[in-house]
């Protein structure tokens, strides 16, 4: 089976595009815009829907910097677009089940933060970006690597508030 490193890199690219955008655009902006996607709403067993962190400036500025990004990488800006839309629903999807896991918003969970984030935008472009199986499986490992020592590296240098 062949890898094509190099469409696992633009993907890759434009998933650190999306997950990273709104780290920097809160620590540039603080709480400017930065509006709950969830409204404060609580889901049935009390706990916030999907917590504070979870912005609806996060979310648009994710997938308009993917969209930017997919045209900037080659892979286009419905791609890149996908990708960034995926990936905020992944982190989102990521955030609901943390809470109902009563774990506190922004806490760590290796794994649950980044596989569905980077798993379901590779699955949604497999065909657009002619991906094997392998190759999703691959970009799910390196983004998971690579978003812990990025994370690491951006507390270091004061751009998120923990080293996760």
């Amino acid at each position: 089976m062949h890898v094509h490193f190099w469409r696992i890199f633009q993907c890759l690219v434009l998933l650190a595009l999306a997950n990273g955008v709104p780290v920097i655009a809160k620590r540039i902006l603080g709480n400017w815009l930065a509006w709950p996607i969830d409204g404060g709403w609580r889901f049935w067993d009390g706990q916030p829907l999907l917590g504070q962190s979870k912005t609806l400036r996060g979310c648009a500025l994710a997938i308009l910097t993917a969209a930017i990004g997919g045209a900037v990488v080659g892979l286009g800006v419905s791609t890149g677009t996908l990708i960034g839309l995926a990936a905020m629903a992944g982190d989102m999807l990521s955030s609901f089940l943390k809470r109902r896991l009563r774990l506190a918003s922004s806490a760590e969970a290796p794994g649950l933060d980044q596989v569905p984030e980077s798993l379901l935008p590779l699955v949604l472009v497999r065909g657009l970006a002619d991906l094997s199986a392998l190759d999703v499986l691959i970009g799910v490992a390196a983004f998971w690597v690579g978003e812990l020592l990025v994370s690491r590296l951006l507390y270091m240098l004061r751009i998120r508030d923990k080293p996760y």
